[in-house]
């Protein structure tokens, strides 16, 4: 098995006007997916994150508030799981309930260290 990180992008967290029981039905559906990751031995962990923060730049390292990008592009989240290869990730990646309010996932194999 291998390291993977999934690294979410937009989704339902950055879609404006939805009902507070709109949110809770949709974060059950993160639950259910995630526990049939764990379920199936790939051992998620990982976290939504705010949408406020800062970002440090450059050589100079300039402190600016945000990130600020289309909402489409905001890092919402990321979940570290393990699989046999970057396509069978990929595959468990494609039940993510992000795409249900046009979000995305970039799959990413965690380089390995030895001796770590």
């Amino acid at each position: 098995m291998a390291n993977f990180m999934y690294v979410f992008r937009g989704g339902a967290f950055v879609h404006q006007g939805l009902s507070p029981s709109e949110v809770g039905a949709h974060l059950q559906k993160w639950t259910a997916w995630i526990a049939e990751l764990a379920k199936s031995g790939h051992q998620p962990a990982g976290n939504a994150v705010q949408a406020s923060g800062k970002t440090v730049r450059g050589k100079s390292k300039t402190v600016t508030d945000g990130p600020y990008a289309e909402a489409k592009d905001l890092v919402t989240g990321s979940l570290a799981i393990v699989a046999e290869s970057l396509d069978q990730a990929t595959d468990l990646a494609k039940d993510c309930p992000i795409f249900l309010f046009d979000g995305s996932v970039e799959v990413r194999p965690v380089f390995e260290r030895e001796g770590m």
